[in-house]
């Protein structure tokens, strides 16, 4: 039983690897998505225009489509040999097989959730605040900055939450484009994956699986609190 307990709590340092390279995967990631995703979640908040069903389809699409689709028109796309991959190696710059390209495929698979969170938050804010501050004189650029970001906050920083949390537990999109690589690309659901098919890797599986719900829910928990903040906020205003 003792030594049940210490191999449940006692993790190795390849799997130290993976949870570490999950943490950079996702940080990268959030990161990376934090400045489009609010940019996308002001337009769709804010912006009447024709296409604007497709961009919100688009940005969406992720969240419908098989994971390993995903995964395959990232591949397809960024690839050494991809439409945008080829070009992109000239400069030096690679996807494919990378931690990088991990990256990429957390914050796509992310994306969806990060600007529904902020859109959400966006259009809670009430306008007429906005068109207070713009009646004072002050431009569009610095109306977001000093009124409506503060507002929101709490609903962005939900967003990037919850995109944090999708890209620690994404693996279809990321196996398919980037594979399973140890130190690399092998994140926690790959390591995860790799334990339960050699013979003996029950423990470490289990291990794993324990740290990745605990970071989930610290994230949920996370994003509930600053939900919460939001809707307090908003209310007193």
């Amino acid at each position: 039983m003792t030594s049940t307990i210490r191999d449940a709590f006692g993790l190795t340092p390849d799997e130290w690897t993976a949870i570490a390279l999950s943490l950079r995967v996702a940080g990268v990631a959030t990161l990376a998505s934090l400045l489009p995703g609010l940019a996308v979640a002001w337009v769709l908040a804010r912006r009447r225009f024709p296409g604007r069903a497709l961009l919100d389809g688009l940005v969406h699409l992720p969240l419908i489509l098989p994971p390993v689709v995903t995964g395959y028109l990232l591949l397809l796309a960024f690839g050494r040999r991809g439409t945008f991959g080829a070009w992109l190696a000239e400069l030096g710059v690679v996807f494919a097989f990378r931690w990088t390209g991990a990256a990429l495929a957390c914050a796509v698979m992310g994306f969806p959730l990060m600007v529904r969170a902020m859109r959400l938050s966006l259009e809670a804010v009430d306008a007429r605040i906005e068109q207070a501050a713009a009646t004072l004189g002050a431009a569009p650029f610095a109306v977001f900055l000093t009124v409506t970001l503060p507002l929101a906050l709490p609903g962005v920083l939900a967003g990037a939450v919850l995109a944090f949390a999708k890209a620690m537990g994404e693996f279809g999109a990321t196996i398919t484009f980037v594979s399973n690589i140890p130190g690399e690309t092998q994140t926690l659901p790959s390591a995860i994956y790799t334990l339960t098919q050699v013979p003996g890797g029950e423990g470490g599986a289990l291990r794993l699986t324990l740290v990745s719900v605990a970071l989930s829910m610290a994230a949920l928990l996370a994003s509930e609190i600053l939900a919460r903040r939001l809707g307090r906020r908003l209310g007193q205003g």
